[in-house]
């Protein structure tokens, strides 16, 4: 199943940020992430839901997106309005964050796809929507935590 594996590799490019990142927070808030993409992929893995219904770590609800959305509002008070399109990039950090962001929305197409030839629980994609979103303002959270000016187009 492609979507399935979309957010698997998903998982791997956040890893992959966590391990460049220099941040107790941003790693605490990226493994959580992770820990909810595996129960996303559960879901996937699992459309019957028999599985997943009995196993509370797998629940994908408003709490886990309103984690995510609270994060995306506390750094972006941070950040300056965006005015222009930023080119990906900075600090390895913040360019690994922006390649999983593009794997994110990867990953978010592919589970549209999927509930075109299956039932998917709707707020599935509410979550791929808003982690996207978290990890485009982590990655410009990152350049400016480390004085890197944002690239503009």
């Amino acid at each position: 199943m492609v979507a399935y594996g979309d957010v698997d590799e998903l998982n791997a490019a956040i890893g992959l940020v966590r391990s460049l990142a220099g941040s107790a927070e941003l790693d605490r808030l990226l493994a959580s992430v992770q820990r909810d993409l595996f129960a996303l992929a559960a879901h996937l893995a699992d459309p019957s839901r028999r599985v997943v219904s009995r196993r509370a770590k797998a629940a994908i609800g408003a709490a886990r997106i309103g984690r995510l959305e609270r994060a995306i509002d506390r750094r972006e008070a941070e950040l300056p309005p965006l005015r222009a399109f930023v080119l990906p990039g900075g600090t390895p950090a913040a360019a690994a964050l922006h390649l999983a962001r593009t794997v994110c929305r990867r990953a978010e197409r592919s589970v549209v796809a999927l509930g075109r030839q299956a039932e998917v629980e709707p707020r599935l994609l509410v979550y791929l929507n808003r982690l996207s979103d978290l990890l485009f303002v982590l990655a410009r959270h990152e350049n400016r935590r480390a004085g890197e000016t944002e690239d503009r187009w």
